[in-house]
C-alpha cells in the first residue's frame, strides 16, 4: 500500500476538523488524536470500540454524517487501508443513524 494514500488520507481526516468547524462545531479531542496517532491508526482507534463517538452524534445533529470520519472510511478510494470489519463498523454506525453513504 502506497504510503502516499495514508498520508492523502491523513489530511482528509484533519480536514473533518476543518469541515465541522466551520458548522461551529469543534472536535478538539478527534484532532488530537489524528495528530498523534495519524490519521489511518486514529480511525482505527476509534472503529474498535464498541460504541460510535459523540461526534457522529454532533455530526448527525448538524445533519452532516456526509463529513464523518465514518463516511469517510466507507469511501472506495480508502479500501485498501481498512479491513472489511472496519468498514462495517463505519458502515453499520452510519446506518444506525440513518444515514446511507451510497446514496449521495
Amino acid at each position: 500500500m502506497p504510503a502516499s494514500l495514508e498520508g492523502e488520507f491523513h489530511g482528509a481526516m484533519l480536514k473533518i476538523y476543518d469541515d465541522a468547524a466551520d458548522l461551529g462545531y469543534r472536535p478538539v479531542r478527534f484532532r488530537q488524536m489524528v495528530l498523534k496517532y495519524g490519521g489511518v491508526p486514529a480511525a482505527k482507534r476509534l472503529l474498535g470500540g464498541p460504541m460510535a463517538q459523540s461526534g457522529l452524534t454532533t455530526l448527525w445533529e448538524l445533519d452532516r454524517l456526509d463529513i464523518s470520519m465514518e463516511a469517510l472510511v466507507v469511501q472506495e478510494r480508502w479500501k485498501p487501508l481498512f479491513s472489511d470489519a472496519e468498514r462495517r463498523a463505519a458502515r453499520d454506525r452510519l446506518s444506525a443513524h440513518g444515514y446511507d453513504p451510497d446514496s449521495g
